[in-house]
């Protein structure tokens, strides 16, 4: 079979097994679940400066993102997360929550292997190249601010 042929019939094959998704629910749904992820986290923060009046805003704020993951990977503990992102797709992903998934997921699915191997490694599989290209993009950034 020449190379031509077979990447036509690879091509059907892959066009054949890609679920089927319908674009306009998945929008909605991603706008609305990722809009009550944020609606959320703002009651979370109002209720923080309800409690605490005095306290600055940028803490609250920070403690508001601390309980926003641990909601995140208590519910991807017990999978519900994972369903909720089956359903919202990109508004369950966009927010911090869906970074506090991406590291639970692994560290819960690779458990097994021990504490290092396992946990600690794995949990940084999908996270971590964003966290690398973060941190270089703000070190590139930093410098660039300094000289400038």
């Amino acid at each position: 079979m020449d190379e031509k042929k077979r990447n036509e019939a690879y091509n059907k094959y892959v066009k054949a097994k890609i679920p089927k998704t319908r674009p306009w629910p998945s929008l909605f749904n991603s706008f609305w679940v990722g809009g009550l992820i944020c609606i959320l986290g703002q009651g979370i923060n109002d209720l923080i400066m309800l409690g605490f009046p005095t306290m600055a805003e940028q803490t609250a704020w920070a403690y508001t993102l601390i309980a926003l993951i641990f909601i995140a990977s208590f519910l991807t503990g017990i999978g519900v997360y994972d369903r909720i992102g089956k359903f919202a797709g990109g508004g369950s992903i966009v927010p911090i929550t869906g970074f506090s998934n991406s590291i639970t997921s692994p560290a819960l699915e690779f458990k097994n292997e021990g504490i290092i191997y396992g946990l600690c490694v794995k949990m940084f599989t999908i996270a971590g190249p964003v966290i690398v290209s973060g941190v270089v993009a703000s070190v590139l950034v930093g410098l660039i601010y300094l000289f400038i």
